[in-house]
């Protein structure tokens, strides 16, 4: 029913008649007074109110449509389990990992390959998400809408006084944390209770030094984490020398909290700490640069990936409205609402996050020096995050990377 809509779609929706199309149309079987409300189904709770003021915008300027917002805990597998009932919500924002993939093999997304709002996002994301469906399908389930990216926040204030500068290789990295230490400041702040805080360290490792496309590689047995994340593994062990305390006894929350007190030097996270650390010290002042993985300075491309993507279900009964909604998003001032309040980037070009904590990366934006998050297209089940925590706490690296590899195995053979 959508593809045949298509080209129809694509011109009302250029031409900013869409809506009114839709209330005159006698077939429909409605009238101009008629609304319609669509689920907007989100798996991002950090992002409700963003979305509760974006909503509202949308439904001055939309009389007749209404948008029910829904963020489940555990967001992915209520959909996936919806998908099983075939009961898919009309809007999705969901994020750029197995999940989307999943979704797109299945056919239950809209098409927006021929879409006109395509050829304003950045190729580098629109690759991630086609990687994530598998090459032998060429069409574009998705439009990725905000982007995010791990890295290393540090405390400006510190640097400055300590006369520090951005370290660009790992053996700089490396010269800053001794010196930290040796000025009596801790190194870096972990926050290892919760597992899922052991990845933006391992995908800021593992992007640059492991092979891009290490997913595919590995389904296809071609490459595995013993052969190919050895190096990563070696690495992570090497920073965790460099917290202090019982790293395995504190939380995220507590971890921002102690940030923004100052009890650190870097803290390996993503940008999505940064509101959190801020609501913490509104006074702290911070910086945010591409981990340096490697020591040759041209790898060290910043780990980033399709945080949030916009898209809409194949059977929803009310199409036109739905691609309304993810038009009026994909609209510059809409879209730069968004990165400012959440703290995040955009997949629009020409939508720059203007956060002067974001100054070290803005180059690789601007060049497209960026890679993806390696766990983005790790199989779904395959519970990375605990099995990294627990090589954390047991170090036996040779256990842990075989360990890796024969869960991959299961997940993908089930």
């Amino acid at each position: 029913m959508l593809k045949s809509k298509k080209v129809l779609l694509g011109s009302l929706m250029a031409s900013g008649l869409i809506l009114g199309a839709c209330a005159n149309d006698s077939d429909g079987g409605g009238d101009s007074s008629e609304v319609v409300t669509l689920e907007l189904f989100s798996n991002k709770a950090e992002n409700v109110e963003t979305y509760e003021r974006l909503i509202e915008q949308f439904e001055e300027q939309h009389e007749n449509i209404k948008i029910q917002l829904e963020s489940p805990p555990e967001a992915e597998t209520v959909l996936r389990t919806r998908l099983t009932r075939n009961d898919m919500p009309d809007i999705m924002s969901i994020g750029g990992n197995a999940t989307y993939g999943e979704l797109g093999k299945e056919g239950v997304l809209y098409d927006f390959t021929d879409e006109e709002s395509m050829s304003n996002i950045q190729p580098a994301y629109k690759d991630m998400l086609s990687r994530l469906v598998g090459s032998e399908i060429e069409e574009d389930y998705g439009v990725p809408y905000a982007t995010n990216a791990n890295g290393v926040i540090y405390n400006q204030e510190l640097f400055d006084e300590y006369g520090m500068e951005v370290p660009q290789t790992w053996d700089e990295l490396i010269s800053l944390l001794d010196q930290a230490q040796e000025e009596g400041i801790a190194p870096i702040q972990f926050t290892l209770q919760e597992a899922w805080t052991a990845l933006p360290t391992w995908n800021s490792l593992g992007g640059v030094l492991a092979p891009e496309n290490f997913g595919e590689m590995k389904t296809n047995g071609e490459a595995s984490f013993q052969e190919n994340y050895d190096e990563v593994a070696d690495k992570y062990l090497e920073l965790l020398a460099y917290g202090e305390g019982d790293i395995f006894g504190v939380g995220y929350d507590d971890g921002n909290a102690n940030f923004a007190n100052g009890e650190a030097l870097f803290y390996m996270q993503g940008n999505w700490a940064i509101p959190e650390i801020e609501r913490n010290n509104e006074d702290i002042e911070l910086g945010f640069f591409a981990f340096p993985a490697s020591n040759d300075e041209a790898e060290n491309d910043l780990v980033s990936g399709v945080d949030v993507l916009l898209t809409v279900s194949e059977s929803t009964d009310h199409p036109e409205e739905a691609l309304a909604f993810v038009e009026f998003m994909l609209q510059d001032e809409v879209a730069a609402q968004y990165i400012e309040e959440q703290a995040a980037f955009s997949s629009i070009e020409g939508v720059m996050q203007e956060n002067p904590v974001f100054e070290d990366i803005q180059g690789k934006f601007e060049t497209g020096s960026l890679t993806s998050f390696p766990d983005h297209f790790y199989p779904a089940g395959l519970g990375a995050e605990n099995l990294i925590q627990e090589f954390l706490i047991e170090q036996n690296k040779e256990q842990f990377l075989q360990t890796m590899d024969s869960e991959w195995d299961a997940v993908i053979n089930r």
